[in-house]
């Protein structure tokens, strides 16, 4: 079973890194699944991303979009439309997005318009703001995901007030604190 593990920013990177070594020990062990580390380009200076892969031990993307810089728009489509090439030449059994950035969200909707459960790690957090674009990534993202992984209560509170029910929603803590954790020293 292929994964997309889709990061395109900072926080992404900081998210991935427990979600990879996750998957990379099951895989030692002989599990069936096996991922793509997607890189949307949204963050492409070396300081922004490079830097980041290396210092949390994140592997080499396997695929980077290249997306580069633009307007919130133009990058959306950007994600989209290399996003979706890549999962016309080679699908994957699930898109997994992190956080609430545009890569999230866009990754999102070009998986499930080709029919492609996505789950997503932080779901459920809500600001109330509708002026940030983190809040309208979130919803939307939330609003066609399949399977949601949650870092509090209040998370999951949020997504049964939308109609979710308990057989989709994961507690598994916040990915954030498990980077901190793994790189105390």
């Amino acid at each position: 079973m292929l994964i997309d593990i889709i990061a395109g920013a900072r926080p992404n990177f900081m998210k991935i890194a427990p979600i990879i070594k996750a998957l990379e020990a099951r895989k030692a062990e002989g599990g069936p699944l096996r991922y793509r580390l997607v890189h949307t380009g949204q963050h492409y200076d070396p300081r922004m991303s490079g830097d980041f892969f290396e210092q949390l031990g994140i592997p080499e993307p396997d695929v980077n979009l290249e997306v580069g810089s633009g307007t919130q728009a133009e990058q959306a489509a950007g994600i989209m439309i290399g996003y979706e090439k890549l999962l016309l030449d080679e699908r994957s059994a699930l898109c997994l997005v992190v956080g609430d950035v545009t890569s999230t969200m866009a990754c999102a909707i070009a998986a499930q318009k080709l029919h492609v459960p996505v789950a997503h790690v932080e779901a459920g957090i809500r600001s109330g703001d509708w002026g940030m674009p983190e809040e309208i990534n979130r919803m939307v993202t939330d609003a066609i995901t399949n399977w949601f992984f949650t870092t509090s209560d209040i998370a999951n509170a949020n997504l049964r007030a939308a109609g979710v029910g308990d057989d989709r929603i994961f507690f598994v803590g916040n990915t954030m604190i498990d980077t901190l954790l793994g790189n105390m020293e």
